[in-house]
């Protein structure tokens, strides 16, 4: 997958140690070559001599807003780049809530526009006429879009084929889908949040792991783990169940 991320600055986005994204699991994927991230200096498709991409607000007020132009022409060029059609994402505390769900969508397409704003916002007319979908990562304000964007190429990569050494690991952490028993017959698939985990040793400062994960009765585990999930999202995001 190639992710390309619009910013003011690109040196955010390197992808080798000991870069953010040339670590852990983000650096494993770009080694692999199963994602590809392509930084791209707005700046450098400003018209102006000084390579400026904001100016004051119409109306007054604090802060700085990026112009139409620098953003309008970054985006088509870096598209005509490659083939392969790109979802426009613009990070953005306005956008909708990123979830696990999101992820996965974004993580099957070919490929990922993410363009990472700064200042006080962007122009809201070349917002309008390039229609990307704007996410957020919480209800928060940042100095930018490019640790949202760092965030979200995160949780992508590691869903991509090849990436994670156990390729069920990530379908059992949170947010993960599971059948919850609804009635003695019928099952339905909810997102929980994930169960306890616990390894070596069997005992530490006398608290001792749950005798029923050194049974070895596979079908036990996982009825225990099931009903942990369902009592922590009952306990902590009561929002991710049905009421009742």
């Amino acid at each position: 997958m190639r992710i390309d991320v619009l910013t003011t600055f690109p040196e955010m986005f390197a992808t080798s140690p000991p870069a953010a994204l040339g670590v852990s699991i983000p650096g494993r994927a770009a080694a692999l070559g199963v994602v590809n991230v392509v930084a791209t200096d707005i700046r450098a498709y400003a018209e102006n001599k000084h390579q400026k991409t904001d100016d004051r607000p119409f109306g007054g007020g604090p802060g700085m807003v990026m112009m139409c132009q620098p953003l309008w022409d970054a985006v088509h060029a870096v598209e005509a780049m490659d083939p392969a059609p790109a979802t426009r994402v613009l990070l953005s505390p306005q956008g909708e809530r990123l979830t696990q769900s999101h992820v996965e969508e974004l993580a099957r397409q070919p490929r990922l526009l993410l363009i990472a704003g700064h200042y006080e916002g962007i122009d809201e007319r070349v917002i309008e006429s390039l229609a990307p979908r704007e996410v957020s990562i919480g209800d928060y304000v940042l100095s930018g879009g490019e640790l949202a964007a760092m965030v979200l190429i995160d949780a992508v990569a590691r869903l991509l084929p090849g990436v994670l050494g156990d390729e069920g690991s990530s379908g059992q952490d949170s947010f993960g889908e599971y059948a919850v028993p609804v009635s003695k017959k019928a099952t339905e698939t909810r997102r929980l949040l994930d169960c306890p985990h616990y390894t070596k040793p069997r005992e530490w400062m006398g608290r001792g792991v749950p005798e029923v994960l050194l049974s070895g009765d596979h079908g036990r585990i996982e009825a225990w783990r099931l009903e942990q999930r369902l009592a922590r999202t009952r306990a902590r995001r009561p929002d991710m169940l049905p009421p009742g």
